[in-house]
């Protein structure tokens, strides 16, 4: 069963790596449905209708065919990625003056510690047992 879920979750993040969500999943009908009108009323083929709408012909095709606009919306591979990077910043070779912090003058003390029972390992209860 981990195994199952260890190869499961591998390709779900193999997935993420390549940027498919479920929704483009999902999609895929409309996908081929919009290829399959293309290649219907303009005679395209799949890299043509590929080129179309997501290589060089996109803006082109675009402009020149605004009422297939909701269909375009509706295929997949078509969302913004949004991409954050951290970066580290070093400065090597600066010394930078850290202040020290000042020495504690304060010694007082809010604890006092009170012994609150009596030498007890002293009385006669806790001695070994004494032959007679």
């Amino acid at each position: 069963m981990s195994k199952l879920f260890s190869i499961t979750l591998s390709i779900l993040l193999l997935f993420q790596s390549f940027n498919l969500d479920m929704v483009d999943v999902a999609q895929l009908d409309d996908f081929m449905t919009h290829a399959q009108f293309h290649k219907e009323k303009y005679g395209d083929n799949l890299f043509v209708f590929i080129s179309k709408h997501y290589g060089e012909l996109k803006t082109q095709h675009e402009l020149e065919h605004r009422e297939e606009q909701k269909d375009h919306e509706e295929l997949p591979f078509n969302h913004q990625t949004c991409s954050h990077y951290s970066t580290a910043f070093v400065l090597s070779g600066a010394d930078f003056m850290v202040p020290k912090t000042p020495p504690v003058t304060d010694t007082t003390s809010n604890y006092f510690y009170q012994e609150s029972y009596c030498q007890i390992e002293n009385s006669d209860i806790f001695q070994p047992p004494k032959t007679a």
